[in-house]
């Protein structure tokens, strides 16, 4: 972010959007996701808020629509980025029940991606799109509350930022063909031999040398690391999973007797239960990963997985894992918010009983249609 790189892929993004205007339902929310799977965090969807609200306003189509697919876009793809906290907490619990990193990878990004696409047309032939009818709009535009169409304008970008994205990508990569080839099913690399990292310490290693090349190559002024929104969030993330998860893994270590006898019950009879309390808990939690940390480890033992010879029912964990996407179902997540306020317009917004707000309905699909997918294709692939 300080080398200039995010600037530049949101450069790259608005560009595309501009270039095809009446698709911004299906192009806004495409790029979210890939910039969240690349990144690991969401919250790069800051970045393109303002530029789909111009885009929607000029093609008189509510915001509301691609800002809600967006922002419900780039939390969904944190359960499918090989770099996100949430994904490597998923693999850490289904890796040691024969569940390999390629296979959740892939079954993670096709459901999610194919339940994005999905939502995407829903919304666009089923919403009402006609911003000129909607009445808070018209009611800011007589107020003045509405801002008219900036021509384009692209800030100039630091020397090294295309570098930058080099380096990050192909830090990427490494990790992706690393977590690979260490994989069971590979077996390029045996990670029993001493001195081979761990798919986890691999990432933490790989990324920090990243880190690195980037201070290095792009000449960044590491002064201004720790005021970007970035590293901010990465923090935030850092004392979810540390710290909720934490408090979490000791309540349910604390009942896991009375615990085992209710879930293996309840989930071995009704496995979609697990995706509906990954869904509501996830909006208290705040975090995919904390979720996952707190979620999945209880349920696997729960239901006596704890190797590969007993975790027949481990689908139900892969399946159900898009579900701790659900951190719009409270409008307090910080995207969530800059959405809201981002939008001049006011077609995005917040009802009288909070929970009927703009992003809920599409979000749920997402999520549903994620859920769906995976449970279609989980039991046929594991």
């Amino acid at each position: 972010q300080v080398a200039g790189g995010l600037d530049y892929l949101v450069q790259v993004t608005e560009k595309i959007i501009r270039k095809h205007p009446k698709q911004i339902n299906y192009i806004a929310p495409i790029a979210a996701y890939l910039l969240t799977i690349l990144a690991g965090t969401g919250h790069t969807a800051y970045s393109i808020i303002p530029v789909i609200v111009e885009v929607a306003k000029s093609q008189n189509i509510k915001p509301s629509a691609p800002l809600a697919l967006s922002v419900v876009s780039s939390q969904v793809a944190i359960t499918a980025s090989p770099i996100s906290a949430a994904f490597v907490a998923m693999t850490g619990v289904c890796e040691p029940l024969g569940v390999s990193y390629p296979m959740l990878l892939l079954i993670c990004i096709s459901t999610t991606f194919v339940a994005m696409l999905i939502t995407s047309f829903i919304v666009n032939k089923f919403y009402n799109l006609d911003l000129s009818k909607d009445a808070v709009y018209q009611e800011r535009l007589k107020k003045g509350l509405v801002q008219e169409i900036k021509d384009v304008q692209y800030k100039e970008l630091p020397p090294f930022a295309k570098r930058s994205v080099a380096v990050f990508c192909i830090g990427v990569f490494v990790i992706v063909g690393y977590a690979l080839a260490i994989s069971p099913t590979i077996g390029l690399i045996d990670i029993n031999k001493m001195g081979i990292l761990t798919r986890d310490n691999a990432i933490i290693s790989f990324m920090l040398t990243v880190g690195f090349l980037i201070v290095v190559l792009c000449k960044v002024d590491s002064s201004k690391l720790i005021s970007t929104s970035t590293f901010q969030s990465g923090m935030n993330a850092c004392i979810c999973v540390m710290g909720i998860a934490w408090l979490g893994n000791t309540f349910v270590n604390g009942h896991i007797d009375s615990l085992k006898d209710f879930t293996s019950q309840i989930i071995s009879q009704y496995p979609f239960v697990l995706a509906i309390a990954l869904y509501f808990l996830s909006c208290l939690l705040y975090s995919q990963a904390a979720t996952a940390k707190v979620v999945m480890p209880a349920v696997a033992l729960a239901l006596g997985m704890t190797s590969p010879e007993n975790s027949g029912q481990v689908w139900i964990l892969v399946a159900s894992f898009a579900a701790a996407s659900g951190l719009f179902i409270l409008p307090t997540y910080p995207t969530t918010l800059a959405a809201i306020a981002m939008d001049d317009t006011g077609t995005t917004r917040v009802g009288k009983f909070v929970f009927n707000h703009s992003f809920i309905i599409p979000g749920t699909i997402m999520v549903a249609i994620s859920v769906a997918l995976g449970f279609i294709v989980a039991p046929i692939l594991l």
